[in-house]
């Protein structure tokens, strides 16, 4: 009974966190090499006139409070480990979101001798924004993305 109960509990309070998590999803912005032109259509995105807020979206500044790393540009060799250390001090669930063409495959720098890679080489990616830059409903649309897939029950696992 008692094993019952907890299992009972265990449910509930996954789902009060996922509820949580996908109802006031908190963002870190990193810019890991781009030309700004990402960067200005994130802000863009924050402004009233998209208002990311209705989904609960908040920037923070600190990537101790972020679930959310929306990352731009290649990963270029003086950002690698910038960018690796961001990661590691997100708090576990994180989730990153690669916006632009050069976050996805480098872009227009794609071979230049000081791009290490796209982010996806570098840290593990949940959804991708292609565009360059890609408009701030192509931001959103990615954001939801990420939030469908939070809510989407995790797939069975098959024992045998």
């Amino acid at each position: 009974m008692e094993t019952q109960m907890d299992s009972v509990w265990t449910k509930t309070l996954n789902q009060v966190k996922t509820w949580a998590r996908i109802n006031s999803p908190w963002a870190i912005h990193f810019n890991s090499g781009s030309c700004n032109g990402c960067d200005i259509e994130i802000l863009a995105t924050l402004t009233p006139r998209y208002d990311v807020e209705r989904f609960g979206i908040k920037l923070q500044g600190s990537p101790r409070h972020a679930d959310v790393l929306i990352c731009t540009g290649p990963v270029t060799r003086q950002a690698k480990n910038r960018l690796l250390r961001i990661y590691e001090q997100m708090p576990d669930p994180k989730f990153v979101i690669a916006v632009g063409s050069c976050g996805l495959s480098g872009g227009a720098f794609q071979g230049c001798y000081n791009i290490t890679g796209n982010i996806n080489e570098v840290i593990p990616v949940d959804v991708y924004v292609p565009g360059c830059p890609p408009r701030p409903e192509a931001i959103i649309y990615g954001v939801a993305q990420l939030l469908a897939k939070l809510q989407a029950p995790a797939p069975a696992v098959k024992e045998g």
